[in-house]
């Protein structure tokens, strides 16, 4: 019973206990964060051709989105449901849940990495590559790729660790990784002279030691639920779920690699390498302001849907207003630091003059209106945490596909707006996807809880 009563999110705070989650989860997700900045950070401060550099490392950043896609696939579809079967108090299922996430995510990284590493170079190309910036991408993207199951591993698996509660210990993952990572890039790219290949081979090693740290924790002692062998016989009903459930972080990040790749075509058909390296910039801006919101958003899912499982719906409720209050509150602070000091967030990966000079007005344009895009991180939060994936998914296509690309190619053609224009089709979506995504929860879920409550007073 005790073993049972270990990180039970229907006692307590509702607030205390996604706090007690976001606090090292939303540290974690800064370390994780680094892994990426952190290259970039050095190959800007390479001496020779760091703008060709860091837009070629940028080229490889839609690889790197749906590495990250399989990661969520697996991981946040099969994190949910473990904490909705702990709920439910089915130790069992959730194991077997975990083992069966963990196989199949191992066997896509292998698939991912054959796959990859044949079709690297025509990929790079279609991503908005030059001459001048295809070798800087492909000599990052080969050494990535061959440590690619060591990411899949580090990023999916954790989300089982912080799905029980231990978000201190995900945090010491991530930490751990991050810290390596800090001190083999400056040692590989600039002591040893690799440059960009040099910041692959520290990021490979460094998620190695996390997927090491992931796997020993989940087979050991301290944890509720154990990654067993006799858990990974994968049923395709099981399978399924995971699948189902995770289909809204693996299309969120899919979809993020289209936009990646759309903006790097049509930036480099419309301003050249310059604007690629710019957009580079900006995405790597965006990671590190989008991380706390992130945090929050992603430690409330347990809570809500451990809640949910234990039909403590008042308290589901509870965690949705604290979490959609927070998400609003930070991203519109955010966005008014990002509007009025534009250049401050652009130097610190490149100081180049051009690149500085452009890339301020490009910052406020894409960035206006970023409050809104914290209605979309709370909606899909929710949805998450509750199991229902057919929202998700469908906000997630929603915002991206249906809105973003389609404007990225009509606006500067169609309305002759220029490299303007690209940048703009990201805010208009956070208006209208963030709307929608936010209103329909709203609409679908409240009055689901609401409803439910009265039934169960009833009974």
């Amino acid at each position: 019973m005790a073993e049972e009563q270990k990180n039970d999110f229907s006692r307590g705070s509702v607030v205390k206990n996604i706090l007690k989650l976001a606090l090292p989860m939303t540290l974690a997700q800064l370390i994780n964060v680094m892994y990426n900045i952190v290259d970039r950070l050095y190959i800007g401060l390479i001496p020779e051709n760091a703008t060709l550099a860091l837009t070629g490392l940028g080229l490889c950043l839609p690889i790197i989105s749906i590495v990250t896609a399989f990661a969520n696939l697996f991981g946040m579809g099969g994190a949910p449901l473990c904490s909705i079967e702990r709920g439910r108090g089915n130790l069992e299922e959730a194991e077997k849940i975990m083992g069966n996430s963990f196989v199949m995510m191992v066997v896509t990284g292998i698939i991912l990495t054959v796959v990859g590493l044949v079709f690297k170079r025509p990929m790079l190309y279609l991503f908005g590559a030059s001459d001048a910036t295809i070798p800087y991408a492909e000599s990052y993207i080969t050494i990535y790729l061959l440590g690619n199951l060591f990411v899949m591993v580090g990023l999916g698996m954790n989300s089982f660790i912080n799905s029980q509660g231990f978000g201190t210990i995900g945090m010491m993952t991530v930490l751990l990784g991050a810290i390596a990572n800090i001190i083999l890039d400056p040692v590989f790219i600039f002591v040893f002279g690799m440059g960009v290949q040099g910041a692959a081979l520290a990021t490979i090693l460094s998620q190695l030691l996390s997927a090491i740290w992931i796997v020993t924790f989940l087979t050991g002692k301290k944890t509720i639920l154990r990654l067993k062998v006799s858990a990974f016989h994968v049923e395709s009903k099981r399978a399924l779920k995971i699948v189902g459930l995770g289909l809204s972080g693996f299309t969120m990040s899919i979809t993020n690699s289209s936009v990646q790749i759309m903006y790097n075509a049509m930036l480099q058909k419309v301003g050249g390498d310059l604007y690629v390296g710019i957009m580079t910039v900006i995405n790597s801006v965006r990671e590190v302001i989008s991380m706390p919101v992130s945090g929050v958003t992603n430690s409330a899912q347990p809570v809500l849907g451990f809640n949910y499982g234990a039909k403590e719906y008042k308290r589901v409720r509870q965690g949705i207003v604290f979490t959609s209050i927070c998400s609003v509150v930070y991203t519109t602070l955010i966005w008014l630091c990002v509007h009025e000091f534009p250049e401050f967030f652009i130097r610190i990966f490149n100081r180049n003059g051009d690149l500085v000079a452009e890339g301020v007005p490009a910052m406020r344009i894409y960035f206006f209106g970023f409050f809104m895009m914290s209605l979309q991180f709370a909606g899909q939060a929710v949805f998450v945490g509750l199991g229902k994936s057919r929202y998700a998914v469908f906000f997630s296509i929603f915002r991206k596909v249906i809105i973003v690309i389609p404007l990225i190619l009509i606006l500067p053609s169609v309305f002759h707006l220029g490299t303007d224009g690209i940048l703009m089709a990201e805010p208009v979506s956070n208006f209208i996807g963030g709307a929608a995504c936010f209103g329909t929860m709203l609409f679908t879920v409240w009055p689901e809880l609401k409803g439910r409550k009265k039934a169960a007073k009833g009974q």
